[in-house]
């Protein structure tokens, strides 16, 4: 039975801190709604409520890295990043500091809270830090292994994720490697990179094509979007020719732009390329079924699009 990911995000810190005594972890007084008072409960001395003051929680876990601390922060997304991304770049990137940062809630997943709480540029915002890594968590082990990346690897690093449960595409976090995507389905006809929730549609969207032509899908997390896994994305591109990313995000700036620069600096040829995800919009209250099929991500709209990618020859 899989768990809600902000339990996994709380059970990693804690087995991160057992581990290793220079973990910290700061909260923007979000502990209730992503499981770490537990963590304060169990060490107390490596925790920091910081209040509702995100700019200056990045500076207190900048300070924390400057004296040899690890710090792990966490806010919504839309507060982890937009509202103190000045901080980001200069105290924590600039600065050459270690930051984990765990912007949950990504996209449409902050369903009720609305338009506010839902960040649609946090991917494009992050990847803009110079030597940032950028992971967009697709199911627990992905987040497992994104956080205990994010422990060994100095700079600043972003994960974003939902808080709450999606079903299991992996066995184990050996199954990850930050900075290499992962084939789920093969395919000869059409290749579909996604990243995050929108992973398990592009799936579903595959096997409705698959069931309904002769096509084949080759379907590819792409949990890092920063460092992009060039490799395999010319690789399938070559193979298929056509190309849809799908994403949680902006299609502006995210995992489709990441995409589009790399095949394009590679000079591969294609016969179409496409991005699917937010366009021009902002965020608005609804179900996730709702937002999904709203902004165009969920796997009924994806395969009605690679229909229509199918048909034009």
């Amino acid at each position: 039975m899989s768990k809600e990911l902000r339990v996994i995000h709380a059970e990693m810190l804690m087995e991160l801190a057992e581990q290793h005594d220079d973990v910290m972890v700061l909260e923007a007084d979000l502990m209730g709604s992503v499981s770490t008072r537990k963590f304060a409960d169990a060490f107390p001395k490596s925790f920091l409520h910081c209040g509702i003051a995100e700019a200056n929680m990045i500076g207190v876990a900048s300070g924390l890295s400057a004296v040899g601390k690890v710090p792990f922060v966490h806010s919504f997304g839309c507060f982890a990043t937009r509202r103190c991304y000045d901080q980001i770049f200069l105290a924590g990137g600039y600065a050459g500091q270690h930051i984990n940062i765990f912007g949950s809630d990504a996209g449409v997943t902050a369903v009720t809270n609305g338009g506010t709480h839902m960040p649609f540029e946090d991917t494009g915002l992050m990847r803009l830090v110079p030597n940032a890594t950028v992971v967009d968590v697709s199911d627990e082990h992905v987040l497992r292994a994104a956080m205990r990346h994010a422990y060994h690897r100095k700079g600043v690093n972003y994960i974003r994720s939902t808080r709450k449960e999606v079903p299991a595409l992996y066995e184990s976090e050996h199954d990850i490697e930050i900075g290499k995507g992962n084939v789920l389905n093969d395919g000869e006809t059409l290749t579909i990179i996604a990243s995050g929730i929108c992973v398990h549609d592009a799936l579903e969207a595959a096997e409705i094509i698959e069931n309904n032509t002769d096509a084949t899908v080759a379907v590819i997390d792409m949990h890092t979007i920063k460092p992009l896994d060039t490799e395999l994305v010319v690789k399938y591109a070559q193979k298929t020719g056509r190309v849809i990313t799908i994403e949680n995000h902006n299609i502006i700036g995210g995992l489709g732009d990441a995409v589009a620069s790399e095949l394009l600096s590679s000079g591969v040829a294609l016969k179409q390329f496409h991005k699917l995800g937010v366009n021009e919009q902002y965020g608005q209250v609804g179900s996730l079924d709702y937002l999904k099929d709203a902004y165009g991500i969920s796997a009924e709209r994806i395969a009605d699009f690679c229909f229509s990618v199918l048909a034009d020859k």
